[in-house]
């Protein structure tokens, strides 16, 4: 083998997976077919799931001294989200354009000596009982224990594998561009015209010399012409006036792209010793940056999962989890997004029970039990992947509350990539102790981040999410199903 993992695709699911590899004690080669960075951010924001679990790396701090990222408010089909006391995510928000976001890993990946490995298109695949070989254009080879396709909606390894890709092809286009605007003081994120022209404007962090830069969606009604047709500045500035009059005046296009409202899932994310994750694995309308952040959470599931095969100890079934549990939570957001698309009229129809739907809609996202739901969808934590052999619980199966420890808070210790026992009372050491090798203990009752005490013992995945809590008759079970057998003597 050349390698445990190989990573096809660069972006940000293919520089996230790379990391929990080397995190989980994976080799790992990361290849790409770009000869070098693309300077397109597709997305330009990050969840409070995703956010959570940066931090969980040790990762968020550095990340946002690299720009500035400033905090942003959730929407669901532009209906605005505000956080409340109760809300659950820790951390907010943020804008981080996808440009930053793949530097920024880059860098840290090769300060751990990781290289991307450029110019490097894949061609051929082929798998064995044994592992996976990949041919690239440039006649270079790589044999790989494993292979993670994270190369985009028109993934090539998808191809290859003749995997089903099923949903629906796009009907409509719009426009998505970097730029830099004026005449945006106070102003709103989402804006529609009486022609039923609309315009979406959020933060992009700042360019080089500080000013602020915006990602802009323009659509409507004509403004759905093929992809490969070119973007002009006279394009964006006729969907300005449409929306905005001469209020608002374009300063700077820097980039821009056609992209649809194709919906599609791939039918399984395994295929043998080949895995797909982000757009490979599933394509949507890019709203509330969904796509790059249901892509790094693809990555933090199968990463440890990956490395525990390497290493030896992975269960039975613990890689069929990863589609079992991702393929769901893929599912949920291909929902919401054509829910959001429907509401948002994206097309442009002005059909007046679409006017009414969305009225009506408004009206409930003023609800706080609805406005929590749908934060809690938009943020990426409203999750719950099964947790088979664990006694019902709230928290099972959810992103772990971030317990304050005394001296340590719980996302602290998850930094280490190994799972972790929440032990308060003390009395699960011995229980424990036979996969010590795999999973840390701590003893000291805690505060979760809400203020509840957090009384009961929970045992927490490397990814962040909680596979047991509170019932000590089946935690020897779940330590199993998730870490393996136990380690003898």
């Amino acid at each position: 083998m050349d390698t445990d993992v190989l990573v096809v695709g660069a972006g940000p699911t293919g520089l996230t997976a790379a990391n929990e590899l080397l995190l989980a004690g994976a080799s790992t080669v990361l290849a790409d077919r770009l000869p070098q960075p693309s300077a397109l951010s597709r997305a330009g924001g990050m969840q409070s799931r995703t956010v959570e679990a940066l931090d969980q790396r040790g990762l968020l701090e550095p990340l946002l001294t690299t720009g500035h990222h400033p905090v942003g408010t959730s929407h669901f089909a532009g209906i605005p989200l505000p956080a409340d006391d109760d809300s659950r995510p820790r951390l907010p928000w943020r804008s981080v354009p996808q440009v930053e976001l793949e530097g920024f890993f880059e860098k840290h990946l090769a300060a751990q000596g990781l290289h991307v490995r450029r110019d490097h298109e894949l061609v051929g695949l082929a798998q064995d009982e044994e592992g996976v070989t990949a041919s690239f254009a440039n006649g270079r080879t790589v044999r790989a224990r494993y292979l993670i396709a994270a190369d985009g909606g028109h993934s090539t390894a998808r191809s290859l594998l003749k995997a089903e890709f099923p949903g629906r092809a796009g009907t409509a286009t719009t426009i998505a561009a970097d730029v830099r605007l004026s005449g945006t003081e106070q102003l709103g994120t989402h804006h529609r015209a009486e022609d039923g022209t609309w315009a979406a404007v959020f933060p992009l962090g700042t360019d080089g010399r500080g000013r602020p830069l915006r990602r802009l969606a323009l659509g409507g009604p004509g403004r759905s012409v093929p992809r490969d047709v070119p973007i002009t500045e006279e394009e964006i500035r006729t969907g300005l006036r449409a929306v905005f009059g001469e209020r608002v005046q374009l300063l700077e296009l820097r980039h821009a792209r056609r992209i649809t409202n194709a919906a599609r899932q791939a039918a399984q994310y395994r295929h043998g010793r080949v895995f797909l994750a982000g757009d490979a694995a599933h394509v949507h309308l890019p709203l509330g940056a969904q796509g790059m952040n249901s892509g790094m959470q693809d990555a933090f599931n199968l990463g440890w999962k990956l490395g525990a095969a390497v290493r030896g100890w992975a269960p039975e079934g613990l890689l069929d989890s990863y589609h079992t549990e991702r393929h769901l939570a893929g599912a949920l957001v291909l929902r919401n997004v054509q829910a959001q698309s429907l509401l948002m009229d994206w097309t442009g129809s002005g059909d007046p029970e679409v006017t009414a739907a969305r009225e009506l809609f408004t009206e409930l996202a003023e609800l706080p039990e609805v406005r929590r739901r749908l934060g809690d969808l938009m943020a990426g934590t409203a999750i719950r992947y099964p947790m088979p052999d664990a006694a019902p619980h709230p928290l099972l199966g959810g992103p772990a509350p971030d317990v304050d420890l005394g001296p340590t808070r719980l996302h602290e210790l998850l930094r280490s990539g190994r799972g972790v026992l929440l032990d308060p009372r003390g009395d699960l050491a011995g229980t424990v102790a036979p996969w010590s090798d795999r999973v840390d203990r701590f003893g000291r009752t805690g505060r979760a981040d809400r203020g509840a005490v957090a009384a009961e013992p929970m045992l927490v995945r490397p990814d962040g999410h909680v596979c047991w809590v509170g019932v000590s008759e089946s935690l020897r079970p779940s330590l199993a199903r998730w870490f393996g057998a136990p380690v003898s003597g």
